[in-house]
């Protein structure tokens, strides 16, 4: 289970701790929680939500010099400050354990445009990269099916 599911769960309990609505069943499930445990799990959390914010401030958004969908800011600077709540919106809905329901579910380009209101370039409609950006994922796959990686990290060192 991810780790996002037991801080939920956590949570709910501790809620239901305040309430006065924690039945004895809740509260040895709580008492039997690792506190350790649930500290790494909030530490690996917010790196995550860190690490993609700094990745889209620098790169996703680096090219981000004027307002383009906000009818009241359109053709307006945009801020350090702007990008950085932009990304910070986008991280915490990502990390939004109870609007997703699966650590493992694939999020398709028109959640990525629509929900999450990125510019994403479909490369799927373009004759000359799609062919190779699949030829590339392919061999990548069959490479790491291959050998029996449980992790892959390609780099411009590294195949």
């Amino acid at each position: 289970m991810p780790a996002l599911g037991y801080l939920d769960k956590v949570e709910q309990l501790l809620k239901k701790a305040e309430n006065g609505t924690l039945s004895n069943a809740e509260f040895l499930i709580l008492q039997s929680q690792d506190l350790a445990m649930l500290s790494r799990y909030e530490q690996a959390k917010a790196l995550t939500i860190t690490l993609l914010k700094k990745w889209l401030v620098e790169y996703k958004f680096q090219d981000w010099t004027q307002h383009a969908t906000t009818p009241a800011k359109i053709g307006t600077p945009v801020t350090l400050a702007e990008k950085e709540e932009r990304a910070e919106e986008i991280a915490r809905l990502l990390g939004d354990n109870n609007y997703w329901h699966s650590h493992g579910r694939m999020i398709g380009i028109n959640t990525l445009k629509d929900l999450l209101r990125l510019r994403i370039e479909d490369y799927s409609k373009d004759p000359v990269l799609q062919p190779l950006i699949r030829t590339y994922n392919d061999l990548t796959t069959e490479f790491i099916a291959k050998n029996g990686f449980k992790v892959f990290m390609h780099s411009r060192n590294y195949f």
